[in-house]
């Protein structure tokens, strides 16, 4: 039986027009009911997240920032933020190359390395409350997301993996969208987050399906007993997932949440 389901939001459960399907309210409600959580899973923070799914705010759940921010029922299950040290690292290796440009996010806010008008706007990356530093924030500042906005779409997978290999002992990173590289702590992903919701409510991993379209849900399409990619998603998360699935154009998000619903009635 399925007792948890964990969906990406951008390109997975998300329409063409970056919004919730309005059914999937009713379904959440509907599966919370018949004993089966939902869980959020996205590189977008919390309180964004939190505005897609007013209606149903408290009665799901959220692993929000990559991982960095996990809530059960509206309890801080747990908040991972980035070192000062590392930050700073981030943004020296980043100087070194002018197409890359980073932001980086607090509770509420992003900081901007660069001027506002060179980022483009993207999918998880709205950049609310954008603020120009000169300099990274201070130690005072709990960061708790990166990325990296790569100016040149020909020169992301070089900027990847130069990322890599300069910042590989602290990070993991992942291209987001077209423009951007997420800069991903160790030992801190979606999956990590799903785990500890998982351990919030004692469930095993063979109960949990996963939707996803995009790298950083490799991991968890990995670890769950019921995966599911996108069609509409990337080669690798294709070829891991149990399962493929239509496209969030078509909202299959949707219609296999209605299927496990049908199921546990």
């Amino acid at each position: 039986m399925i007792k948890l389901i964990a969906s990406d939001m951008d390109g997975t459960l998300l329409d063409e027009n970056s919004r919730v399907p309005p059914e999937t309210y009713d379904l959440i409600r509907k599966l919370r009911d018949r004993g089966v959580h939902f869980a959020a899973s996205s590189g977008r923070r919390y309180d964004t997240l939190c505005e897609f799914f007013e209606p149903v705010v408290d009665q799901m759940d959220f692993v929000a920032s990559n991982g960095s921010q996990v809530y059960c029922a509206g309890e801080l299950v747990d908040r991972e933020v980035y070192s000062h040290a590392a930050v700073r690292r981030l943004e020296r290796v980043g100087n070194m190359f002018d197409c890359l440009h980073l932001a980086l996010f607090d509770r509420t806010r992003t900081f901007l390395m660069d001027d506002e008008v060179v980022y483009e706007r993207e999918m998880d990356k709205d950049l609310p409350n954008a603020e120009r530093l000169h300099h990274a924030p201070g130690p005072e500042i709990n960061v708790i997301k990166a990325s990296f906005f790569c100016d040149n779409t020909d020169c992301v997978m070089d900027m990847a993996y130069v990322l890599e290999r300069e910042l590989g002992d602290k990070f993991v990173f992942a291209p987001s969208g077209r423009k951007w590289i997420d800069a991903m702590q160790i030992g801190v992903s979606k999956a990590t987050g799903v785990q500890q919701v998982m351990g919030h409510y004692g469930i095993d991993a063979s109960e949990v399906m996963a939707f996803g379209d995009a790298m950083n849900d490799y991991e968890i399409l990995r670890m769950v007993g019921h995966s599911c990619a996108m069609g509409n998603g990337r080669y690798a998360v294709k070829q891991v997932a149990k399962r493929v699935i239509g496209t969030n154009v078509d909202h299959a998000v949707q219609a296999e949440m209605r299927r496990v619903l049908e199921a546990a009635c």
